[in-house]
């Protein structure tokens, strides 16, 4: 070969590669919910952030509502690596691991401080890798919020609950949870809540603020606890096969963004409840009544056995961890 054919062949080689290696990695970031959401906050953060920390080396690309997959796809597409990033409702996991069954247990956590401590201890951030066998590398927990019980009976004690039917979301530990006080649970997609409650199909429910206000439930029913008796949360997650292939420096970069943007959402989240937890009072449509420790107290107490029937799958270490975090 010539020189000069030579010094061509080289020359175009390198072009290649240059090409190769500037060709930007592009990361799906695919959720079920608005862009005006806590979530969908978090999930245009995240993008800000790391191609901030990455510019022309890693491109975000955010789809909210569903605009890729819904709920019932979103994992699938995770699996085959049609999409990076998704935040499901922890609910969700409930064929990869039992143990995210310990954020359905009632009257476990407090308050939200205490899932926060809960989350960022040890026991909650090995949660994170429960799923790693399957596939699933959880990044971090994005809130929701507490869940508050309502009725059109004030339910200040578990016995006020007897015979009334509740709407819940498909949980086993929600079925039992309910049933422990002898109440009847009816499973119900979300969409069909309000109607429900409206014609009497169900007679009470559990929200966080935010689902009460925005669904207009507070408008068909009379009494709303704040008993902050349960978390509704999601985990932000990615394909652990991805996620370990890429370069050191880039999956350390990233984790910092996803550590920055949940931050963010998540205070985002706390300051949405607050504000629609006054709403729901200013509509004065239902009254909100304060739960009492005693009253708690009772409710914890009926609760017990929902723990202890769900302690093999979860592990006693979990649980001992999460009652921990309510110790400040």
């Amino acid at each position: 070969m010539s020189l000069s054919l030579r010094f061509l062949a080289v020359a175009a080689a390198f072009l290649i590669a240059h090409t190769v290696s500037a060709a930007p990695i592009i990361i799906k970031y695919s959720h079920v919910v608005a862009d005006q959401s806590p979530k969908g906050q978090a999930a245009l953060k995240f993008k800000e952030l790391a191609e901030k920390k990455f510019p022309g080396v890693v491109e975000v690309q955010v789809f909210p509502n569903s605009q890729l997959y819904g709920d019932g796809k979103e994992m699938e597409a995770l699996l085959l690596g049609d999409v990076q990033i998704i935040a499901p409702s922890l609910a969700k996991f409930g064929k990869y691991t039992k143990k995210l069954q310990v954020f359905d247990l009632p009257f476990l956590f407090d308050n939200i401080q205490a899932v926060d401590r809960f989350q960022d201890g040890p026991v909650g951030q090995a949660l994170l890798n429960s799923m790693t066998d399957k596939g699933i590398k959880g990044l971090g927990y994005l809130h929701n919020g507490m869940k508050q019980l309502s009725a059109n009976k004030p339910l200040r004690t578990p016995a006020d609950a007897k015979g009334l039917k509740f709407r819940i979301q498909s949980s086993d530990v929600l079925e039992a949870q309910f049933k422990a006080v002898g109440a009847n649970p009816q499973k119900l997609a979300f969409a069909e809540v309000y109607q429900a409650l409206q014609s009497g199909v169900v007679d009470g429910t559990e929200n966080p603020w935010s689902n009460t206000y925005t669904k207009k439930f507070h408008e068909v029913q009379k009494y709303i606890m704040e008993s902050d008796h349960g978390v509704l949360d999601y985990m932000v997650v990615t394909n652990a096969g991805w996620w370990n292939g890429l370069p050191p420096n880039i999956r350390k970069g990233l984790n910092e963004a996803m550590v920055e943007s949940i931050k963010y959402g998540n205070k985002i989240a706390f300051d949405e409840a607050a504000n629609f937890r006054q709403k729901v009072i200013d509509d004065k449509k239902a009254e909100v009544l304060p739960m009492t420790r005693a009253e708690l107290n009772q409710w914890r107490k009926a609760m017990a056995p929902v723990w202890k029937q769900f302690e093999p799958e979860i592990g006693r270490d979990v649980i001992d961890a999460a009652l921990k975090a309510n110790e400040r």
